[in-house]
């Protein structure tokens, strides 16, 4: 038998379902998102020592209600009474209501910035505290606290309801959703600062925010297909780095290491998003990531099935990046020299970014120039934010150099 929910664990899963209840009952998202953050501070610093309640969802929502009521108090001293009596909930059981859509929905309004919209959600779905939140971007907390506070602002300047949009809206809604939940993704699979090259807890905020939106969308298979590309891309990095923290590129990946139950899943699941007969973004770049875990070597990778489908991907959103990443596959079925030629296409589109100097010094090395790798490898070293990759390329320019 499993022993009982960690606190933590359990205050995350309930943090929605508990502001849900809030919004829904006072209409004010931010006032009760603060609430939320406050009781759900009190559950951490009360509930390991005197033991969880009996119904936590209940006794999360009083005392929210009651940090909710304090605040009305002080903003508004005439209506103590009124209030006091208006607001107090019963201590029954709630009903568990799932409004992790309606909050996700909200807090990845298109008036947001990527950046301000992960924030958010990672603090009112996440249950995040501002403090961990700050810790995760790698920025101080009085930062990231006016990051939030300006997020929940412009939500509210937008007339934003805790509604799920019209049916012909809420396509585009739920598309925002997925991109924010896919740059969290990311971010988390190459962190754009600090020392580490993943950022493990992101990694696993992403999936398990993203398991909570199927829940609520199980049918959509963009939904099902972003899961998949999550565990497919998370299962590799026990091989990614080396025991100092150094990147270990795919290729030379000991595949060994990598999570078999979390490829499983993601295989499980890619199949399951093909089945629904529409292709979507996150359903193919899934599909990439499975062509690769499936393959037991790199040597056995099935490069010509991956080209196809980033040939597929670049039709569907006109993305540079993704023509970058198919001049990888091109040059792997076709020689290094067809790959070059797909890049001086695309560069215009690409200046300034690390990753064409990084896959034209790859090419060209590729090609027996090391000379001319070389010095793309130190180009693309000196635009790396992410420490590992800039000592990675760097390293690499060296080799070549030395040769």
């Amino acid at each position: 038998m499993s022993g009982p929910e960690p606190v933590e664990d359990l205050l995350r899963r309930t943090a929605p379902q508990v502001l849900g209840v809030l919004v829904r009952r006072y209409g004010d998202f931010a006032a009760a998102e603060d609430a939320v953050q406050e009781a759900l501070i009190a559950a951490a610093d009360h509930w390991p020592r005197d033991g969880v309640p009996e119904h936590p969802h209940a006794w999360l929502i009083r005392t929210a209600t009651r940090k909710l009521v304090d605040e009305h108090r002080a903003a508004a001293a005439r209506r103590r009474r009124e209030e006091a009596t208006a607001l107090e909930p019963p201590a029954a059981p709630v009903p568990d209501t799932d409004d992790t859509l309606r909050l996700l929905v909200l807090c990845c309004h298109p008036v947001l910035t990527p950046a301000s919209a992960i924030a958010l959600t990672l603090r009112a779905v996440g249950g995040l505290t501002t403090a961990e939140i700050a810790a995760a971007f790698l920025v101080p907390e009085p930062t990231m606290g006016t990051r939030i506070s300006r997020a929940k602002a412009k939500v509210a300047e937008a007339g934003a309801r805790f509604a799920l949009p019209e049916p012909a809206e809420r396509g585009r809604r739920v598309q925002s959703v997925l991109r924010v939940l896919y740059v969290m993704s990311t971010e988390a699979h190459t962190s754009s600062g600090g020392a580490g090259l993943h950022r493990v807890d992101l990694a696993a905020e992403a999936i398990r925010l993203t398991r909570l939106l199927r829940v609520s969308l199980p049918d959509d298979p963009e939904v099902t297909g972003l899961l998949a590309l999550m565990l497919l891309t998370d299962a590799r990095r026990p091989a990614r780095t080396g025991k100092d923290g150094e990147l270990i590129p795919l290729a030379e990946q000991d595949r060994a290491r990598w999570d078999a139950t979390a490829i499983a899943e993601g295989m499980r699941l890619v199949i399951e998003a093909r089945q629904a007969g529409v292709v979507g973004e996150y359903q193919l770049l899934a599909s990439i990531a499975a062509v690769h875990d499936a393959a037991p070597t790199a040597e056995a990778t099935d490069w010509a099935q991956i080209r196809s489908l980033y040939e597929l991907l670049e039709r569907l959103t006109d993305n540079p990046v993704v023509t970058l990443n198919r001049a990888v596959a091109v040059a792997m079925t076709d020689g290094p020299r067809a790959g070059l030629a797909l890049l001086d296409e695309v560069a215009p589109k690409l200046t300034g970014h690390h990753r064409l100097d990084a896959v034209r010094a790859h090419l060209l090395e590729e090609a027996g120039e090391p000379a001319a790798a070389a010095r793309h490898y130190a180009a693309a070293a000196a635009r790396a934010v992410n420490l590992p990759e800039q000592q990675y390329l760097t390293k690499r320019a060296a080799r070549l150099r030395a040769v």
